[in-house]
């Protein structure tokens, strides 16, 4: 289904540009005045806004304050003329996604801007459909992302998670173990049963011992009573061991014969016990390259290397740092009461520019930090830091430059007067031979003919 888009603007060169330059990939609706955008925005639920800022009998800023007290993330873009760059500024501050300045020099920088604004409703619609439902699968984490490759992943996990068999998962530090195997048990046939989770690299051998075994009471030092291990305490559920790589040899011996026989003593104990628990396993380096140096049993490694699949880094996720900040945005923001956001151009651009070593945890942390630092209001690419320091490496440096007396927008006015001046002369008057003497699209030349007063007509 098309994305639907209200172009306002009451200039009809400006509106059938936009709806030419979309008509394959939009349903464009046009309105050449304020109370057609009101009435056309009242009847449909818009992808996207495009307002000018001078409309007949209003202000474009203000419709644009007006629509969105009724739909607070509907994205827009402001329209302008170079004398109303200020009043862009400031929307933008409020929390509009861009503005642009007519006439339009770059159709295909139009259009790309146009696009990222599209994705970002995207990503808004996509965290609403994700909520809606989790609402009807308790328990189910929150799996933001349309990349080819976690789609893949997704439909992998799909197709496994309702078979009673050993699962690993294998991928970078950040990418997501934890989720995909929570998301495993909430669509399981164990789902009403217990989800543990152990982190094997996070504790001693003696402790992550006791914790998985269980003890009697006076087992050791400390032990005052009788404690179920996760062993117990997982029966009839999943358990999953994160970083399983770290498990010492002896508790992957251990690990092998709860996995042969479903049976374990207590520590203390001599009493066998059963159980019947589901394995989810998780590495962040490669099981069969441990066991080839000697640090993981090559046996266990069989064992449990059942149904591997592979998380992709965030690197490889092509558009999902669009939607993950997306959705870690409005996470903090519910989590620390702001109104941090919307994201500009800038800062979007930025975020997909980054590696993100640390994956989807690193982008996560970048989030939350933003949140936290900021007061409210847009979030731009200065804001982000992803220098890894402080942002005093990205502050400007003393010059001793000679700064320039007249302002830039005086001097770019200037510029294009003169130019435009000179340009029909040399053409004779021909707007033809002018649009073809500056490459710039007739329409497009037109429009500024007419606003320095050189032509009255088409």
């Amino acid at each position: 289904m098309l994305p639907k888009i209200l172009v306002a603007d009451d200039d009809r060169y400006t509106r059938t540009l936009i709806a030419q330059l979309l008509r394959n990939s939009a349903q464009v609706l046009l309105a050449p005045d304020g109370e057609v955008a009101r009435q056309l925005f009242a009847e449909h639920d818009f992808n996207l806004v495009l307002m000018d800022q001078r409309l007949p009998n209003h202000k474009g800023l203000d419709l644009l304050r007006e629509f969105r007290a009724q739909r607070p993330r509907m994205v827009a873009i402001l329209m302008t003329g170079f004398a109303d760059v200020r009043d862009a500024v400031a929307a933008v501050r409020e929390g509009l996604f861009d503005y642009l300045t007519k006439p339009f020099e770059d159709l295909e920088a139009l259009e790309a801007v146009i696009g990222k604004a599209l994705e970002l409703d995207a990503a808004y619609r996509e965290i609403d459909s994700l909520r809606s439902r989790l609402a009807v699968t308790a328990g189910a984490p929150v799996v933001v992302g349309q990349s080819a490759a976690m789609t893949r992943l997704l439909g992998q996990l799909q197709q496994v998670a309702g078979l009673d068999t050993t699962v690993l998962l294998e991928g970078e530090s950040g990418t997501g173990k934890d989720v995909m195997a929570k998301l495993i048990h909430a669509h399981s046939a164990r789902a009403d049963k217990a989800f543990l989770e152990v982190n094997c690299g996070g504790l001693p051998e003696s402790l992550l011992e006791s914790l998985l075994f269980g003890y009697e009471k006076g087992a050791f030092t400390g032990a005052v009573q009788a404690s179920a291990g996760y062993f117990e305490k997982a029966h009839g559920g999943n358990l999953f061991l994160d970083e399983i790589a770290d498990m010492s040899p002896k508790l992957q011996s251990s690990l092998l014969r709860v996995l042969q026989d479903h049976s374990f003593c207590r520590i203390g104990s001599t009493q066998p016990r059963t159980t019947d628990f589901r394995l989810i396993c998780a590495t962040n380096r490669s099981l069969a390259g441990e066991v080839k140096a000697g640090r993981f049993r090559e046996d266990l490694f069989y064992r449990i290397n059942v149904v591997a699949v592979h998380l992709p880094p965030l690197r490889a996720r092509e558009g999902d740092v669009f939607r993950l900040a997306v959705h870690f945005l409005e996470l903090y923001n519910t989590r620390f009461g702001k109104q941090c956001g919307p994201f500009t151009p800038a800062a979007l651009a930025a975020l997909e520019a980054q590696r993100w070593p640390g994956n989807v945890r690193e982008l996560q942390h970048c989030i939350e930090r933003v949140v936290a630092m900021q007061p409210g209001g847009v979030i731009d690419a200065v804001h982000l830091c992803l220098s890894g320091g402080s942002g005093q490496g990205n502050a400007p440096q003393p010059t001793t430059a000679k700064v320039p007396t007249l302002a830039y927008q005086d001097a770019r006015a200037g510029f294009e007067r003169d130019y435009l001046r000179d340009l029909l002369a040399a053409s004779a008057g021909n707007m033809s031979e002018a649009a073809r003497l500056s490459g710039i699209p007739r329409q497009n030349l037109y429009v500024r003919m007419k606003r320095w007063g050189f032509v009255t007509e088409m």
